[in-house]
């Protein structure tokens, strides 16, 4: 369901309720205007651009007393007594020329793979990527000598957008332009569908962004990546400040 006060400026202003009110909306679980993905499939969870008190206590209600409440791309501040359990700044770069193609060599990732993507998920630390996550999109991968070596695929999905996610290579086979080669693969398909690419990374990842930047990303904004952990008290639906 679409809600107009829900709606951002911009798609990739707040791409998780983007994706959640739009083409991921049958992932979606829902409490007044807080949305997040089913908990098997994204952690995150997607508050309106501007939450109100009874945001954060239907976000309370929806994590649970003591849970934790991934937010991708908020930039405001969290109320009094929740703790904030992390922080990331971070980057967002979108497709501004990328050279995008299918590749040979990449096969396509489904359900049966899913344990092996899990596998090299742990080893290479990519960012979130659970047992349904490749339900959210195309998923691509490179295998030799039929192991899997390195896999990227498609996270968020604002109207038009698409984010290129779970960028990673085995550390015995990297160097050798794996992981450039899938960004520009899945590029080509969400370019196909007449979409446009992006994706996030960590501001501190230097190296990543001088990789994205060369394969033709441009920085479209700075942003924060959060999670906050609801108070006991909190997650009967009280209501809240933000302070």
């Amino acid at each position: 369901m679409n809600d107009a006060r829900t709606a951002a400026a911009h798609p990739l202003d707040n791409p998780a309720l983007g994706s959640l009110t739009g083409p991921h909306a049958h992932f979606a679980e829902r409490r007044g205007r807080v949305l997040r993905y089913a908990v098997d499939v994204s952690p995150w969870l997607a508050l309106p651009d501007v939450p109100d008190a009874d945001d954060w206590a239907d976000l309370a209600a929806l994590v649970g007393p003591g849970g934790e409440a991934p937010l991708a791309g908020f930039n405001g501040s969290t109320p009094d007594g929740w703790e904030l359990t992390f922080s990331i700044d971070g980057v967002q770069l979108v497709d501004a020329g990328l050279a995008a193609a299918p590749d040979a060599e990449a096969v396509r990732l489904g359900s049966a793979d899913v344990p092996e993507m899990l596998d090299l998920v742990e080893r290479t630390r990519p960012g979130p990527f659970l047992a349904r996550t490749v339900e959210l999109g195309t998923y691509l991968g490179i295998r030799r000598g039929g192991a899997l070596i390195a896999m990227a695929g498609e996270r968020l999905h604002p109207p038009g957008w698409t984010e290129i996610s779970a960028v990673c290579t085995d550390p015995d086979f990297r160097g050798q332009g794996l992981a450039s080669r899938l960004i520009l693969a899945v590029a080509h398909g969400i370019r196909e569908r007449g979409e446009t690419p992006f994706l996030h990374t960590a501001a501190e990842n230097t190296g990543a962004i001088r990789l994205y930047e060369s394969l033709g990303f441009e920085l479209r904004r700075t942003t924060r990546f959060l999670a906050a952990r609801v108070p006991e008290h909190l997650a009967d639906g009280q209501t809240v400040g933000a302070r």
